[in-house]
């Protein structure tokens, strides 16, 4: 089979190279197939309801990306350590393996999965294996994989399960004849890279078992997220958290985006945040299965001056790159999230200044603010 060939030195590229695998999971190939199991033409499943003293059990794939450790912790504390179980692929350092239980899951080997769910009677799955624009465009073998393919095998074990599924999409599910300012929740997906194009897949597939099997399927539309506890991924607004490293460490940022090319971001805390409150949402409460979030927009200048009042000698150029740039030109500006808002209370915590201020302090900067004239 010429993909998987071609797929698997697709994987041995990315695991020679430096730090391209930062915040993403990458799945081995050799179970790329078609999985022996079809869901009933007559079938209906339902998902759980949980009292408010049986907690569900959760299952979070790729886990060692951007949000999955994140996750488990505010979930853990929510619903217990040994309640929440953190899964990827790769080996995890020694602070998530000991934080609460961590297994080996490829998603794309769906017998493995299958028996992860059943024997850890699993109750809720977060499915955060992806790879992400940048990446996905490098790799469009390993992104199709990855991102379609283990997408069906979490669908299919969800509906047979009875789970309630949450996949996440991302502000590159919208394309350039979308609207952009604002994008809202309904409009035309017409995205032009792999990672996009598997996301409105996602959308469409979660949406379809739900009203075709009855799934429990939920999906928030990310924004570009920044974190402090984690390197940029791949992603096109990775620019946001690299200018904190940059900042810190050497006191100079090249930028791989046009100064003025605004996007859509959130704090991690805001994201996280979201997330459970969709999944905690009564089903009733939801008048669509995907919707838009957002807390902020700004362009990379907006976000250097910010910056800059923290660490005023901060030296900043831009070297744009073709590809990065020509995503982030299709994509939204800013995201209509009023429905979201209206349905089950969706509200932000964190605007620019409140950002930054956080990033710094988290990675124990000595910036010094600077002093209004």
């Amino acid at each position: 089979m010429p993909i998987v060939k071609n797929v698997s030195r697709a994987v041995s590229q990315l695991l020679q190279s430096s730090g391209c695998a930062c915040g993403i999971s990458i799945v081995p190939v050799r179970c790329i197939g078609v999985s022996p199991r079809q869901v009933a033409s007559d079938a209906s499943f339902h998902s759980i309801s949980f009292s408010e003293s049986d907690h569900p059990r959760v299952l979070i794939t790729g886990g060692l990306g951007q949000l999955g450790v994140g996750l488990a912790k505010l979930l853990r504390k929510r619903f217990g350590k040994s309640n929440v179980i953190l899964s990827d692929i790769r080996k995890p350092a020694d602070s998530v393996f000991y934080s609460g239980p961590f297994i080996y899951a490829d998603i794309l080997d769906y017998k493995n999965l299958r028996e992860i769910v059943v024997n850890n009677r699993i109750t809720w799955l977060f499915h955060y294996s992806a790879l992400l624009s940048a990446v996905g465009e490098a790799n469009v073998p390993l992104a199709r994989a990855v991102n379609i393919t283990g997408l069906h095998n979490v669908l299919d074990i969800a509906a047979e399960h009875n789970l309630r599924l949450f996949v996440p999409s991302t502000i590159g599910a919208f394309g350039p004849t979308s609207p952009r300012d604002p994008t809202p929740d309904l409009c035309i997906q017409r995205p032009r890279t792999i990672y996009g194009v598997s996301k409105v897949h996602a959308e469409l597939m979660g949406e379809y078992y739900h009203y075709r099997y009855g799934l429990d399927f939920r999906c928030l539309r990310y924004p570009g997220i920044i974190s402090a506890d984690s390197q940029p991924g791949g992603g096109t607004t990775d620019y946001a958290v690299q200018i904190f490293h940059d900042a810190i460490k050497t006191g100079k940022f090249q930028c791989n985006l046009k100064p003025d090319s605004r996007l859509p971001m959130m704090y991690i805390d805001d994201c996280l945040k979201a997330t459970l409150e969709v999944m905690e949402a009564p089903a009733e409460a939801l008048s669509m299965r995907t919707y838009n979030i957002s807390a902020m927009s700004f362009t990379p200048e907006e976000l250097v001056q910010e910056v800059q009042k923290h660490i005023p000698e901060l030296q900043v150029t831009y070297n744009v790159d073709e590809i990065r740039q020509a995503i982030a030109d299709s994509w939204p500006m800013n995201f209509d999230d009023r429905n979201a808002r209206r349905d089950w209370g969706w509200k932000h915590d964190y605007d620019l200044p409140e950002l930054v201020t956080t990033m710094f302090s988290f990675l124990g900067s000595d910036s010094r603010i600077a002093q209004a004239n």
